[in-house]
């Protein structure tokens, strides 16, 4: 086994540490991950743009907190999808860099449950914004 091969072993499988150090290391491989879709990817930004204007309009139509919890659940659930999107994607173009029929297909079911999801939010925000607006 080649010296990176069993250096990245190791990352991934981490018998010996004990379940504080487990999770500590864990959150912070998910902090990696949240900050390179943030740095890399437009589609993050933007989302996260959209929610930013989103919690300040909550905070000018003060929200209760029912509504703040349904607009929280579906700005996490926008960039959560968006992020696993963007994992299936990145995964499809190592496995098959070149174009495939069958992984067009699989990144198009990927891009289709963002867009299911960002209708969900958006019909959310009109269902809390129009109220307060009309």
């Amino acid at each position: 086994m080649s010296q990176i091969t069993r250096q990245h072993s190791k990352r991934y499988w981490m018998p010996k540490d004990s379940l504080l150090t487990n999770r500590i290391k864990s959150v912070g491989y998910a902090l990696k991950g949240a900050w390179l879709l943030l740095r890399t990817e437009s589609s993050i930004q933007i989302q996260l743009g959209i929610a930013v204007i989103m919690t300040v309009a909550g905070f000018i139509f003060e929200l209760s907190t029912l509504e703040w919890v349904i607009q929280i659940m579906a700005i996490s659930l926008v960039l959560g999808i968006e992020g696993l999107n963007t994992a299936v994607e990145k995964l499809s173009d190592f496995v098959h860099p070149d174009f495939n029929d069958k992984i067009g297909f699989i990144k198009d079911i990927s891009a289709g449950a963002v867009m299911f999801v960002s209708i969900g939010a958006s019909i959310i925000g009109l269902l809390i914004y129009l109220p307060k607006i009309i």
